[in-house]
Formats: structure tokens, sequence, C-alpha cells
């Protein structure tokens, strides 16, 4: 397993949403679907997250990784 650089929460409410970002490039996002259905695993690829999501995760992005998040996103 490639090292882990950082997670990001972008919870909303109760429901726990996750990204995990790895040196290789590997992102695995952790999520609730509702209460009842939670911790979801899924490996993602920058096109599968949505602008909406990549600007909530840059804001919460600690300052030390920003960069490097911004290019595993491929943000903008």
């Amino acid at each position: 397993m490639e090292k882990e650089i950082c997670t990001i929460s972008i919870a909303n409410n109760w429901l726990d949403d996750a990204y995990t970002f790895y040196e290789d490039h590997k992102i695995k996002r952790t999520y609730d679907n509702n209460s009842l259905s939670s911790d979801k695993t899924e490996w993602l690829e920058p096109k599968q997250i949505s602008k909406q999501n990549k600007d909530k995760l840059i804001k919460n992005c600690p300052e030390e990784f920003k960069e490097t998040v911004m290019l595993i996103l491929d943000y903008p």
C-alpha cells in the first residue's frame, strides 16, 4: 500500500464522507449512504468526483497538502 497523504472530510449532517489521498495518486472514499448503511468504501478517479465536491475538498484540505491534493484532483 502506498503512503497516505491525508484524509479530508466533507461530511454533511449525520453522514460521513471522507476522501483519503495516497502518494500513488489513488483516492479512497469512505462514506455513509444513510444511517443504516455506513462505512462504504470505493476507489475513485479524479474525473469521478464532482466539481462541487472537489471545491469542498480543496476548501477543507490542510494547507500543507493543498498543492499535492490539487495536483491529484486535476483541480481546476
